[in-house]
């Protein structure tokens, strides 16, 4: 009767327990695409808060060419069209924009990739009811 008791106790705290743990993980998820699209952001458009000398040292892909990136790719990899940078004119691919060493930057927490527009100025994250988008 005491195995019994103790069986069904474990069985109401996996019951509780494991839909609470599937929230973390999702949680988890959430948090750090939003981190990463927002990495992607800065890499795009730089960072105004980055000021030396009182002129803008993080000035992003875009800040650098003159425009978004085609492709997200592009933070990592010259494009053939846009000329390396020149440091008299500060114009040019400056690159890369983005950690090239993480392969992920291009996937979202659940492993799909991002809806990049460039002309929409958007990132997007579909993942059923956890869509997410960051403008740039």
């Amino acid at each position: 009767m005491e195995l019994v008791i103790i069986i069904v106790t474990l069985g109401i705290l996996a019951a509780v327990a494991i839909p609470m743990f599937g929230n973390m993980i999702n949680s988890s998820k959430i948090s750090a695409t939003k981190s990463e699209m927002e990495s992607l952001k800065r890499a795009i458009v730089g960072n105004p808060r980055v000021v030396a000398g009182g002129e803008l040292i993080d000035r992003g892909y875009q800040g650098d060419v003159g425009s978004a990136p085609v492709q997200l790719e592009d933070l990592v990899t010259k494009p053939a069209a846009v000329p390396a940078y020149n440091r008299i004119t500060r114009l040019g691919w400056n690159g890369p924009y983005i950690d090239k060493d993480n392969s992920n930057y291009l996937k979202d927490g659940w492993g799909t990739n991002y809806v990049y527009d460039q002309s929409g100025r958007t990132i997007t994250s579909i993942n059923g009811a956890d869509t997410i988008i960051v403008t740039f």
